[in-house]
């Protein structure tokens, strides 16, 4: 909170546009798509696991419902509801391999990652599927604009404050969430108090996918245009917004509150430091240094815990 505090005050001391109305639409109209894959990659890396996968299925899903659109195969919503069954099978192959095979996931989603990119670029040829002759409820659903003033919002915005008041009571508040820390903290103790973990972790696998998918198709809606590319190495950057916000890469330990002000804090510096004329490919410096920060942070604290000071 306060890491991001002192980048708003830093970018609006540098920039009084920063935070006019335009500057935050825009900024709200980014963040909910990488937030929503975060939410689900927080649940995941807190048991124990993480997914490299995401950034394909981002792109995957939306490519499979206009897809199916555009050669009128069938109407938008059932495309849409074809588009999330592929990313529950994605899902539970993950899964499957990771804790029947007993495959680091690290390896299997690195390669569920290639499958699933080679297979949108195969579809479309390398080409990006048009979505703007659709007229569908479902879009409006998904996207709707909202205007309050002069601030535009869409409504992935409140599609994501929801996603994530609910996994958050999820992993704080309820009998799965305890499941869930355990299986990262300790899965053979877990196992042996009843906790089915594997369940478990194919269960966050395919919550992963789904709203991986479910981003993308929101984030198709929004810019008209479902790009086979789309997504490419979000997986890093939705990885380092969860470690940000709090989450141990070893498991066990997990906020949905962090994740919520990691994706917060990562948004803020892209916005940010573009804004104010830094080039844009200076980002991953920015990313680099504040992940290294956060980790010494971590370290020290967790040290300080241990020694009880």
């Amino acid at each position: 909170m306060v890491l991001l505090l002192l980048e708003i005050a830093a970018f609006s001391a540098r920039s009084p546009d920063f935070l006019s109305a335009g500057n935050i639409s825009n900024l709200l109209a980014f963040t909910p798509e990488l937030g929503m894959i975060s939410l689900g990659m927080t649940l995941l890396m807190t048991a124990g696991e993480f997914d490299l996968s995401v950034g394909s299925v981002f792109g995957f899903a939306p490519i499979v419902m206009w897809t199916l659109y555009n050669t009128h195969v069938a109407p938008l919503e059932i495309g849409f509801v074809v588009a999330i069954l592929f990313a529950v099978i994605i899902g539970l192959a993950n899964g499957w391999f990771v804790t029947y095979l007993k495959i680091p996931s690290f390896l299997v989603t690195l390669g569920m990652l290639l499958v699933v990119r080679g297979i949108a670029l195969y579809v479309t040829d390398g080409f990006p599927q048009r979505t703007w002759t659709a007229e569908s409820p479902l879009m409006k659903i998904l996207v709707g604009e909202i205007a309050i003033f002069d601030l535009r919002i869409y409504a992935s915005l409140l599609w994501f404050i929801l996603f994530a008041v609910i996994l958050g009571y999820v992993l704080t508040e309820s009998k799965v969430g305890n499941w869930i820390q355990a299986a990262g903290g300790n899965p053979e103790a877990a196992r042996a108090r009843g906790v089915r973990v594997a369940r478990t972790k194919i269960a966050l696998f395919v919550l992963t996918a789904v709203i991986s998918a479910y981003a993308g198709i929101t984030s198709s809606i929004r810019v008209s245009a479902a790009n086979p590319n789309s997504g490419t190495q979000y997986e890093l950057e939705v990885i380092a917004m969860v470690v940000i916000g709090g989450t141990a890469l070893t498991g066990g330990r997990g906020t949905i509150i962090g994740t919520v002000l990691g994706v917060l804090i990562l948004r803020t510096m892209r916005d940010g430091i573009v804004f104010i004329g830094v080039p844009g490919l200076a980002y991953n410096i920015f990313i680099g240094g504040i992940i290294l920060a956060m980790m010494a942070l971590h370290s020290w604290l967790e040290r300080r815990h241990h020694a009880g000071t």
